[in-house]
């Protein structure tokens, strides 16, 4: 209980900061804007395309802030990072059947969203065998800890992000279609900042006041 409520406390932090506005007055954005206040009070799932750093984090958190999700728990599982052997117990979790074992039971990021929305950051870089096991979790809402017979229910949201071409992953075999289909109920494509250059001085007096608050510095804009 005492992670759980430090897990919100940091989280609720981090929502009431700046890293859920979507900063600029392009055509992009504007239709991103719509396309979330659209789809946030739903439940579908979403996929959010683009190349690395133009923002798709600060979308997925937009979305869950719009959402009816709102209070309960963000996850983000940075699949990039992931060794292929610690996939599965990053998503679904541990139970040892020892407990003479101190270090017992873990949850997984799947269950730790319960009530709430999980995002798959870069969610082409999943094993295919753990991706196999995503498409039925996401079908049943249902899975099971890593050396338990027992299924855990849970209620979350997926949201996923990637800066490759999925179709062409799944050309070349290295991604699920089904697992395609599944995640991209709602597409959303966020442009490179190249094909937006008119949100430039909103998004550099953004970045200088936010620099200013954190370093404690009277703002500069």
């Amino acid at each position: 209980e005492a992670a759980k409520l430090k897990r919100e406390n940091s989280e609720l932090r981090y929502r009431a900061g700046p890293d859920t506005d979507l900063i600029g007055v392009s055509r992009g954005i504007r239709d991103i804007r719509q396309t979330i206040e659209q789809a946030a009070p739903t439940n579908s799932r979403v996929l959010i395309s683009g190349p690395a750093g133009c923002g798709k984090e600060v979308v997925a958190r937009a979305l869950h802030a719009a959402s009816q999700r709102a209070t309960g728990t963000f996850e983000v599982l940075n699949c990039a990072s992931l060794s292929p052997d610690r996939a599965e117990e990053e998503l679904f979790g541990v139970e040892l059947q020892d407990r003479d074992i101190a270090d017992g039971s873990r949850v997984g990021t799947i269950e730790s969203a319960h009530n709430g929305t999980l995002l798959l950051d870069e969610v082409s870089d999943l094993p295919l065998e753990v991706q196999g096991k995503l498409v039925r979790i996401l079908q049943d809402q249902a899975f099971q800890r890593i050396g338990s017979n027992s299924m855990v229910e849970v209620n979350v949201r997926f949201i996923a992000t990637t800066s490759r071409q999925l179709e062409h992953e799944i050309v070349i075999g290295k991604f699920r279609e089904d697992l395609f289909y599944r995640l991209n109920v709602v597409p959303i494509e966020v442009p490179p900042l190249r094909a937006r250059r008119e949100d430039l001085p909103d998004l550099a007096d953004h970045f200088l006041r936010r620099s200013c608050e954190m370093s404690g510095q009277p703002n500069r804009s």
